[in-house]
């Protein structure tokens, strides 16, 4: 997602079983050693040559998966200096292969190692007939050369701090989170805080194209995957193969009209979650949206003054936040949150600390599997720094509390995010049209509460070449979420190369 805003990450790997990771437990396969052609692995610059000549020495992981590391430069202005490592895995076609399928689920900080691992639950079987699933952490993620800010004790204080301080004391701890995240991430030992912006990683991404012997990189990138492809879309319109962006991001939102849009879209998802509920009868909410929403304002206004007990633990507002966010995501995820809720107001906060703790990536024994959500700020922080003091979120604070009464205080208070930024990224993020590439599908969800439709539609515009198709439902991004006239398009264009109408509404 964009800077100081409620991050993605979990769009598509939410509530999934804790992965292993993509370390080598067997030999390495014969097939698919692969020998580029003099075509895919010509650099853009000749100091970038070795890094376009590497082959992947692919070695059996995670049972049926296999694993490689590619090596890539630091900073690609100084491609002599340091280099770094990207983790990559690939779940080999089930069937007749045409090609590789580079994945990313979003954040930024979403992994794609994990992603991968789940390809079954976000790929059809044609797609996995057809490709070699192939995900990669991006630069400063999860098994990639990791950027690592924080502690866990930080880090779970940085997940608890009250998202809507409300008195001096809240705000001076509010502030001092983002501040301690960014001395952290500026002192860390790998010292890589400085050079995660979206565009090296989408440089990275041309480096796998070769490295996997293709002329032309397929892809699918959900949330700021969206943001990633349409990145490198830009920087090497020639090099798009099939390419699917789904909850998109839209190019140029300011950090102000970015968080804005989401506070307003989770205010449309809880609403759809409790007229779900309260046309089932019965509603443990109350009788009508208006009563049932207002009765999840009271109950998180009630933790922010008095926490509630989570086993051995103490449910925050932050925490609460978090926990309530996580399953507005994806609408299959709507029973866990009424049982997280009726939990809560029965006094036990056991269950959204549990969504709060699948969110920020943290264990049932108190460490984390994951940096999401350091890699999330350093990401988003480092491609657009402008963060706003206090008393200039204070200025925004009416809008937000008018256009989203239950999410519009917290998300107008993550505009301070990235106030305390220590850094400047090396390239500029460039304007988005990817003039000459082939069509880039871009799918938009009416309801999306993470990427609002209307990105979608903004992104799609913007590209030269770009295709929309619309999914009516609630729920962050449109493929495998129960459409089959979204599912069958994307079918035929990835496996088929048939391009959906532009304006496809399923």
């Amino acid at each position: 997602m964009k800077p100081q805003a409620v991050t993605g990450a979990l769009a598509l790997t939410a509530l999934t079983a804790f992965v292993t990771g993509c370390g080598a437990d067997g030999g390495t396969p014969d097939a698919d050693r692969v020998s580029p052609s003099a075509a895919a692995t010509a650099a853009p610059a000749e100091g970038l040559q070795p890094f376009y000549s590497q082959k992947l020495d692919w070695k059996g992981c995670n049972g049926a998966f296999e694993c490689a590391t590619l090596e890539v430069p630091l900073d690609y202005t100084d491609p002599t200096g340091r280099t770094i490592e990207i983790a990559v895995i690939k779940d080999p076609a089930n069937k007749d292969k045409i090609g590789s399928l580079a994945i990313n689920p979003g954040g930024p900080g979403g992994s794609g190692i994990d992603y991968a691992l789940y390809n079954n639950q976000s790929f059809s079987p044609a797609v996995r007939d057809s490709y070699d699933i192939v995900g990669f952490d991006p630069r400063g993620v999860g098994q990639s050369t990791p950027v690592d800010c924080i502690d866990d004790d930080a880090l779970d204080a940085y997940v608890a701090v009250d998202p809507d301080p409300d008195t001096p004391l809240e705000e001076a701890a509010y502030v001092k989170s983002g501040v301690g995240m960014a001395n952290g991430c500026a002192t860390q030992r790998r010292g890589i805080s400085d050079h995660v912006s979206t565009v090296e990683a989408a440089r990275d991404m041309d480096v796998l194209r070769a490295a996997l012997g293709e002329d032309q990189l397929d892809y699918f990138g959900a949330s700021y995957g969206t943001q990633l492809g349409s990145t490198y879309a830009e920087l090497y319109p020639d090099r798009v193969g099939r390419f699917v962006l789904d909850g998109a991001i839209a190019p140029g939102l300011s950090v102000v009209d970015a968080n804005l849009a989401q506070a307003k879209g989770f205010e449309v998802a809880l609403r759809s979650y409790v007229e779900n509920c309260v046309d089932e009868g019965s509603c443990f909410l109350g009788e009508t949206v208006d009563d049932g929403v207002e009765r999840v304002q009271k109950l998180l206004a009630d933790i922010d003054a008095e926490p509630l007990p989570a086993g051995d633990r103490e449910l925050t507002a932050g925490n609460a936040l978090y926990g309530l966010i996580t399953p507005l995501y994806v609408e299959s995820y709507w029973p866990i949150l009424t049982e997280a809720l009726q939990g809560a107001l029965k006094g036990d906060g056991s269950g959204l600390m549990s969504l709060s703790d699948n969110y920020a990536g943290r264990n049932p024994e108190g460490g984390y599997i994951n940096n999401t959500m350091e890699a999330n700020w350093a990401i988003n922080c480092l491609d657009d720094s402008s963060g706003l003091s206090p008393a200039e979120v204070r200025e925004q604070l009416p809008a937000f509390e008018e256009a989203a009464p239950t999410f519009g205080p917290a998300l107008a208070w993550m505009l301070n995010g990235c106030a305390a930024e220590k850094f400047k990224a090396t390239e500029p993020e460039p304007e988005i049209d990817a003039e000459g590439s082939n069509p880039i599908v871009v799918i938009g969800t009416t309801r999306d509460p993470a990427t609002p439709y209307e990105w979608a539609e903004d992104l799609a515009d913007a590209l030269d070449s770009g295709v929309l198709v619309s999914r009516d439902g609630d729920g962050h991004t449109g493929y495998m979420q129960g459409n089959g006239c979204v599912d069958d398009a994307i079918d035929d264009y990835l496996v088929d190369g048939k391009v959906p109408d532009d304006g496809l509404e399923c």
